[in-house]
């Protein structure tokens, strides 16, 4: 029996073009993004999910709300707090430049050692993976042998990604997922298979992001 979890971060908004912190700020998508979900709706119209799963976050509710349009079964869709991406506190709201100029010390300290170093007033990464950690075992128990889709941000889908294959959790850095991606696990009773990786083929043009573009 194989459970298949297929991961798809939200659309772009304008935050990410602008390569801002958004952590748990409230965007929506931009005129670039909702084309983009409205691609990766049409790339996942044929798959039959017994449910879907998103983010509370507007951006992800939207990528969600279009997915499942396409879907002519129209899952239900349920929205858990506890894929939200995690929250980056002083420095949600601005861009990657603006802190290597105004607090590069304390961003150098959060680069150097993500796992102790939370950004200053934000969610640690420990904390992040504990409560993802949480759902992923939620919906996997409850989905055994079905698919799901679940709808949530760039780092909420790299550290899920890591519990999961049992990967060190600072291996998370080293997953990229784009903007409207689809990644996809395979969980098998002898364990669990990453079957797609940041998976953009519905859609052309795809930029190589910058690192400082991770948090979304």
């Amino acid at each position: 029996m194989i459970t298949r979890l297929l991961l798809v971060r939200h659309g772009q908004t304008a935050y990410n073009a602008q390569v801002r912190f958004m952590g748990q700020l409230d965007i929506p998508l931009d005129e670039t993004g909702r084309a983009q979900a409205q691609a990766v709706a049409r790339r996942l119209s044929s798959e039959r999910p017994a449910a879907m799963y998103c983010s509370s976050l507007l951006r992800a509710r939207e990528t969600a709300e279009a997915i499942r349009s396409e879907i002519s079964t129209h899952p239900d869709l349920r929205f858990d707090d506890r894929l939200v991406e995690g929250h980056f506190g002083e420095w949600q709201g601005r861009t990657y430049d603006e802190l290597l100029a105004t607090d590069a010390s304390r961003l150098g300290r959060w680069e150097k050692d993500h796992l102790r170093v939370p950004p200053p007033g934000g969610e640690s990464l420990p904390d992040l993976a504990k409560r993802l950690q949480a759902a992923y075992e939620d919906i996997r128990s409850a989905h055994e042998g079905e698919t799901v889709i679940v709808v949530a941000h760039g780092g909420s889908i790299q550290v899920l990604l890591v519990l999961a294959l049992g990967l060190p959790l600072s291996a998370y850095r080293q997953l990229w997922v784009s903007n409207a991606s689809v990644s996809e696990l395979r969980i098998y009773e002898t364990g669990v298979v990453l079957y797609h990786l940041n998976d953009t083929s519905h859609f052309p043009g795809v930029q190589e992001p910058r690192i400082s573009d991770r948090p979304a």
